[in-house]
């Protein structure tokens, strides 16, 4: 029975990828918000949920493979020779997250004796992305119902955000940033191209295989690390080990150019999201949730605010503005189609790049920030 629930939480995700091509509801909603809803169905189903235990152990194997996986497409030489504005917008938004959660945290630290850990969290999130999150919230023993909410909180609060993000955003930036020099416009046949593509091939098999086990292998290395330095598992030491390593690894051209591996990650954080949803019991949420849920929004908010206020006093242009603040929040996947509503192709590859930077620099910008925090 542990066998046949180990591979439901590890096998849905390939269905929802499965459905988000071919349904356009589900490609409307979304894998991540639809692995989350069924895991959260199957934990509130009698005689469904996996046990406690197993849905732990995972999630926290999923996200220490996911790490690697998403790091290794990091061109950090790249990042260097990004155009001016991009990065200090990226800076800019990173800097507004960690004021923004930091702020919120102290206003609310006597509503839960963990609010220094959110915030650490949401610094990871609104920097880097969900694996970051999760990690943080492992790397500091997070307990369980927190970090469900969190997850939950900012499915909600981020679904929001992307709405006003393609819809009025542009319109409204531009009352008081200025306008992109000279955007390329969005190529539809292009993007037609790119979802008419194979899916799997015999190099991206070989690359993915390549890449799931230099992961494993970097996971490992961490581990040993850890035990050997400090006689045991510390949870921070390996998930900063694992994030430096894969960093140096995505130095190698052949490991950054494995076919696949950012699609590994992706499918992991996918079962992550699958995993962590059973372990959300509906009565624990009732009770608990709008804390954590004003919480989320109030970072967001803040954090939004501040970037654009300060992309005004720089005088980035809007489209730049919008593109960084979508990397920081939601990260690589959401990008397309957030360019395709500025009707500006040449937002993706600097979003994809700050994107995946934002995945290098968030675990450590969030435990840093929990750490000042820290009572």
């Amino acid at each position: 029975m542990g066998l046949l629930q180990v591979l439901l939480l590890v096998g849905f995700p390939g269905l929802a990828l499965l459905a988000a091509r071919h349904l356009k509801p589900v490609a409307v909603v979304g894998p991540v918000v639809v692995c989350y809803a069924v895991g959260i169905l199957l934990g509130n189903v009698p005689g469904l949920a996996p046990p406690e235990r197993l849905s732990l152990s995972v999630s926290e194997v999923a996200v220490p493979l996911a790490i690697p996986l998403l790091l290794f497409t990091t061109d950090v030489p790249r990042w260097l020779r990004l155009a001016r504005p991009t990065l200090l917008s990226f800076v800019l938004a990173c800097l507004s997250a960690m004021v923004s959660a930091a702020v919120v945290g102290l206003a609310c630290a006597d509503r839960s004796d963990e609010w220094w850990k959110m915030s650490g969290m949401l610094v990871g999130v609104y920097t880097g992305g969900t694996a970051n999150m999760n990690a943080i919230g492992l790397a500091l023993r997070v307990r369980e119902e927190t970090l469900i909410l969190l997850n939950t909180a900012d499915i909600v609060v981020g679904a929001v955000y992307l709405l006003f993000l393609v819809t009025v955003a542009q319109r409204l930036a531009l009352l008081f940033l200025p306008r992109f020099p000279n955007p390329t416009v969005w190529d539809e046949a292009e993007g037609e191209t790119a979802r008419n593509a194979p899916v799997l091939t015999w190099s991206r098999t070989r690359g993915m295989a390549l890449a799931f086990l230099l992961a494993a292998l970097i996971v490992g290395v961490s581990v040993g690390g850890s035990h050997l330095v400090f006689g045991g598992l510390e949870p921070p030491v390996v998930l900063l080990l694992i994030t430096s390593l894969s960093l140096a690894a995505s130095f190698l051209p052949a490991v950054r150019g494995l076919p696949g591996s950012y699609a590994m990650g992706d499918y992991a954080l996918l079962v992550f999201c699958v995993a962590v949803g059973t372990l959300a019991d509906a009565s624990r949420l009732r009770e608990t949730g709008l804390f954590v849920f004003a919480f989320c929004a109030g970072v967001v908010v803040l954090s939004v605010g501040l970037h654009f206020a300060l992309a005004a006093l720089f005088r980035i242009d809007a489209d730049t503005a919008l593109i960084t603040s979508t990397a920081t929040i939601f990260g690589p996947p959401f990008i397309g189609p957030v360019a395709r509503a500025l009707r500006n192709r040449e937002l993706m590859v600097s979003g994809l790049t700050t994107g995946i930077m934002g995945y290098a620099v968030g675990t450590y910008l969030g435990l840093a920030v929990a750490w000042l925090l820290r009572p």
